[in-house]
């Protein structure tokens, strides 16, 4: 393990659009009228997946099934406990609670935008949000349960849930199985679209917007703070991801040289089934901070964790993969210092190429705070 490891760091990526006579196709591109945006401002078109077509009744249904606790091992817990609306889809916890109060080893990173997502969770083993849905439910620190069968059978045996089922797949009894469970609270998360903050309607409409310090604090952002670097502006929308894997210094930085080759023979050795590793990272921390790596067995994902948007952020804290920063300050200090959540704290040498020390004056790490805040979009700006 003597050997670095760099991850490139991409500044542009590009994204797919719908075609235009796509029936799904349910975001609009921003309009103008007067000074009132889409609510969408700022965002890239959204591709509807053809096998999970999207309508309202589905959205419905999935919106229900999100925040039914009865599909907990203690009838407690529910999608919605660890992503809260009226947190920005968070829980604002360090690490999320699940069954009996057990916590995990992960924060919970807001499902606004999740849908723009190209896989799901900080380590991303998930391809897509079908598939992400089933995991919580039978994670024992999160919902407990030992398989998808008491949802069936809640499902199957609910009058409500048969009645909604029938009209959204045409299925009911136990003609419900857990895809199409699955299918409506992907359908659901997908519409939790928000654009048009502050931001957008200053950057892409022109709108006298944001004060002084926030257009100074997006002078550092694109220049030299280097956020642009993995935050991505395009030059018509703005998602503030890369879609891309970064080891940044957080967390790993705590493992020891002997630590991380004894994890990295475990997991390329133990050849893990995906479940495996899904409980594996959240019930221990170290192993939690092995990040992509975990999945890929990749070298050079070691320690890399998604980038996670920038839009809202100021309504998610605490920060990174294991809630280790609780504010803003604290987030642009750690790159402040080149990866190292602490003046004493030895960086890895398995940092991602491109961090290092910024060298920010107390003037622009500020202002970079207060721009980021200005990302809050409007429907959440109170």
């Amino acid at each position: 393990m003597s050997q670095k490891l760099i991850v490139i760091l991409s500044f542009f990526i590009i994204f797919s659009c719908s075609k235009s006579n796509d029936v799904n196709k349910i975001i609009p591109k921003p309009i103008t009228k007067g000074n009132s945006y889409s609510l969408n401002l700022g965002l890239p078109e959204l591709e509807i997946p053809e096998v999970n077509p999207m309508t309202k009744s589905k959205i419905s249904l999935g919106d229900k099934l999100f925040n039914d606790t009865r599909f907990s091992l203690t009838k407690q817990v529910s999608c919605s406990t660890c992503h809260d609306l009226k947190k920005g889809l968070t829980d604002n916890l360090k690490v999320s609670k699940g069954i009996n109060d057990l916590t995990g080893t992960r924060n919970a990173p807001t499902i606004i935008n999740a849908a723009f997502n190209t896989t799901q969770f900080w380590d991303g083993r998930s391809p897509d949000l079908e598939d992400q849905a089933t995991h919580p439910f039978v994670n024992p620190v999160e919902m407990g349960l030992i398989d998808h069968a008491p949802i069936l059978e809640i499902v199957r045996n609910d009058p409500e849930y048969n009645k909604a089922f029938r009209e959204v797949f045409s299925k009911s009894g136990d003609q419900i199985e857990i895809t199409h469970v699955v299918q409506a609270i992907a359908a659901f998360e997908r519409s939790l679209i928000a654009g048009n903050s502050r931001f957008d309607r200053w950057y892409f409409k022109g709108d006298k917007i944001l004060s002084e310090k926030e257009i100074e604090g997006f002078k550092t952002f694109v220049g030299n703070g280097r956020c642009i670097s993995c935050h991505v502006i395009e030059e018509s929308t703005a998602l503030f991801m890369d879609n891309r894997f970064h080891n940044v210094g957080v967390g790993i930085n705590k493992l020891s040289s002997q630590d991380i080759t004894r994890l990295t023979e475990e997991f390329m050795t133990a050849k893990l089934k995906r479940a495996e590793v899904d409980i594996k990272v959240l019930k221990e921390a170290k192993s939690s901070e092995l990040g992509r790596f975990a999945v890929t067995r990749n070298l050079s994902e070691m320690g890399a964790f998604k980038t996670p948007t920038l839009r809202n952020i100021g309504l998610t804290a605490p920060y990174m993969h294991d809630g280790s920063l609780a504010t803003l300050e604290e987030v642009v200090e750690h790159y402040n210092r080149g990866g190292a959540s602490a003046d004493d704290e030895k960086i890895t040498d398995l940092l991602s190429g491109g961090i290092k020390p910024l060298n920010l004056s107390q003037e622009e790490k500020e202002n970079l705070v207060a721009f980021m805040k200005s990302l809050t979009s409007q429907r959440f700006e109170q």
